[in-house]
């Protein structure tokens, strides 16, 4: 198993792999995403698996028959945010196919039929989007609103799909498949320091926060830097700096967590004040009412400095998911089958979460010993790794041979 393990993780590391920043850039759609997709693909065949791509893009490789139903399904993600790190999501597909690797060499006998699953674009880098390919699944993104999507460039969800070579046409709501799946279980890099904190390699998920994306728009007046007088400016730059303050005033007095990670600039000249500066907002919190506290404090505190700047300050909601309570008989079962490991809630945003409001999910949690994710300092210990691998194919004879 540990030898399948590593072949895998030596073939996928190189690709999507900045020269430069050493980080992944692994964005759906892209020259990067095929050869992400190749590689599922190929090691999919290589096992004797039946591939499958769905309507929404989402790739499928299937031990047993896939129309059976009561299906246990696992595996994670490809992409990548930018200059993002090698486990987060990889760890988790990689994992799944080591994992049925272990449990052949057990002689393991299958009596529901198994699947391993690449879901396409969860990071939302390219779309400002996450779980693009399961919320399309689950129908909690419509084919309207997912054609409406576009990159930076301009570039539409439906013209970069269509490049790429998949059918624009054939995506949205995927009942019939979803209803074929019993239980899916995901494993992924703990983004957080919990399980090093206790000294455990791998962990259960009890729940994820209610998080999501705001965008913040602050239009003032664009002017010369050099010849306009500071008490004449319109300048939404500070109105947009004085926000970010707010935000994380906010977000320690409710306990919560609130971040401006990407700003974009209009000019976006050295020598001119702005007229536009857009911000992006991502919040989490343990629970709706303190994230809606937050959330409500950030947009006021921008609303009161917006009056004394004289700017316009305009906020939309991009995406949100509520709090994902994970079905407590699998978790339960999952931590009993590995004998009492931590069940800790996260902060982090999953596919398994989108896939939870239809199919009984669970998560397991390998050990992050720094924390640190999104980032090319991401890392977790060959020996959590292979721990990993082992807990899953646990669980996964658990709920798949018995």
């Amino acid at each position: 198993m540990s030898t399948s393990f590593h072949e895998m993780w030596r073939d996928l590391l190189p690709i999507g792999r900045d020269a430069d920043s050493k980080g992944y850039r692994r964005f759906a759609w892209t020259g990067a995403d095929a050869d992400c997709r190749a590689w599922f693909r190929a090691q999919a065949e290589a096992r004797g698996l039946t591939y499958e791509v769905d309507r929404n893009g989402n790739q499928w490789a299937w031990l047993g028959d896939p129309n059976a139903g009561d299906a246990v399904v696992t595996g994670s993600h490809l992409d990548s945010v930018p200059d993002g790190g090698a486990f987060d999501g990889p760890l988790g597909v990689v994992s799944s196919f080591a994992a049925l690797d272990e449990l052949r060499g057990r002689g393991a006998e299958f009596t529901r039929p198994l699947a391993i699953t690449n879901f396409g674009d969860e990071e939302g880098a390219r779309f400002g989007l996450a779980c693009v390919g399961s919320r399309l699944a689950a129908g909690q993104l419509t084919v309207e609103k997912a054609h409406q999507l576009t990159d930076a460039d301009g570039i539409s969800l439906p013209q970069a799909m269509e490049r790429a070579g998949y059918d624009p046409e054939t995506i949205g709501a995927d009942d019939e498949r979803l209803a074929r799946i019993g239980a899916f279980v995901e494993l992924h890099v703990e983004q957080g320091r919990a399980l090093d904190l206790t000294g455990d390699p791998v962990g259960v998920a009890s729940a994820i926060w209610p998080h999501g994306r705001w965008r913040f728009d602050f239009r003032g007046e664009a002017n010369h830097a050099g010849t306009t007088r500071l008490e004449d400016r319109r300048d939404p730059m500070l109105t947009y700096a004085q926000t970010v303050l707010a935000a994380r005033e906010c977000a320690a007095r409710h306990g919560a967590l609130a971040t401006f990670g990407k700003v974009g600039v209009e000019p976006n000249g050295v020598n001119a004040i702005p007229s536009l500066v857009r911000g992006w907002l991502d919040s989490r919190a343990a629970d709706q009412e303190t994230l809606d506290a937050v959330v409500g404090g950030i947009e006021r505190a921008a609303a009161e400095r917006a009056r004394t700047d004289g700017v316009d300050v305009s906020v939309t909601r991009e995406s949100f998911t509520p709090v994902v309570e994970f079905a407590h008989d699998l978790r339960d079962r999952l931590a009993k089958t590995l004998g009492g490991v931590p069940v800790l809630p996260t902060g982090a945003g999953h596919d398994a979460g989108i896939l939870s409001a239809t199919v009984p999910t669970a998560m397991l949690f390998v050990r992050n010993p720094t924390g640190v994710s999104h980032s090319p300092a991401e890392h977790a210990a060959e020996d959590d790794c292979v721990a990993g691998v082992r807990a899953l194919a646990d669980v996964l004879e658990g709920l798949a041979c018995s």
